[in-house]
């Protein structure tokens, strides 16, 4: 990133207070101008903002949240970070499978959020110290990460499968047909031979798409 060059910064968030205090701060730093806010998913879509700022967004919104709101702005050619109150291993790995750049949690401080836009908006990745301790744990208890042949958009589909989402809210966050939503599960299937919805949910597991659900 040169000195010259404007980051491009849009908020997505519906707590009204903390999407002010994110403004405000990124509004000091001379580098960065926030274009977009927005409450929901679906709000900020309707702005139709061009492709390639970064996103500061929130998992837990109304209407489309976690990983298919990850799915769905990075989908329309964003770099997302993602800032939430969570911070529990199925949030992190969830979101950075489905294409986040980053991941903090509120608690984190001005400097370190504008840090963290920089590095994604310089083409790094940027996740707290404390959260890759989890990203760290996770790949050292599985071992060889993908070690499936899936494609990218296949991971993403599995995601959201693994997520609970039925086929049309897959085609939804992705933005693409019901039936193109089978054709990737067919071929996840092909490739696999994993057939009924539990066994993929298990094989999103198996291949760090997906964290397993804390026991209760």
């Amino acid at each position: 990133m040169t000195g010259t060059s404007t980051i491009e910064v849009s908020v997505v968030e519906d707590h009204p207070l903390y999407r002010a205090a994110l403004v405000r701060a990124l509004g000091d730093a001379p580098d960065v101008r926030v274009s977009v806010t927005a409450r929901s998913v679906e709000e900020f879509t309707a702005y139709r903002q061009p492709a390639g700022g970064v996103v500061i967004l929130d998992l837990k919104l109304p209407g489309v949240h976690d990983s298919a709101a990850v799915v769905t702005v990075t989908g329309m050619g964003h770099r997302v970070l993602v800032v939430s109150a969570h911070g529990d291993q199925a949030d992190v790995l969830g979101a950075i499978a489905a294409g986040a750049r980053g991941y903090l949690t509120k608690d984190s401080d001005a400097d370190e959020i504008l840090r963290a836009v920089r590095e994604i908006a310089a083409g790094n990745t940027y996740v707290s110290p404390t959260l890759a301790s989890i990203l760290l744990d996770s790949a050292r208890n599985r071992g060889t990460v993908y070690r499936v042949p899936l494609s990218d958009r296949e991971r993403q589909v599995l995601s959201l499968l693994a997520a609970g989402e039925r086929d049309q809210d897959i085609a939804d966050a992705l933005a693409i047909s019901v039936r193109t939503v089978r054709s990737h599960l067919d071929r996840i299937r092909e490739k696999t031979g994993r057939r009924r919805r539990p066994e993929l949910t298990r094989l999103a597991i198996e291949e760090g798409i997906v964290a397993p659900a804390p026991d209760r």
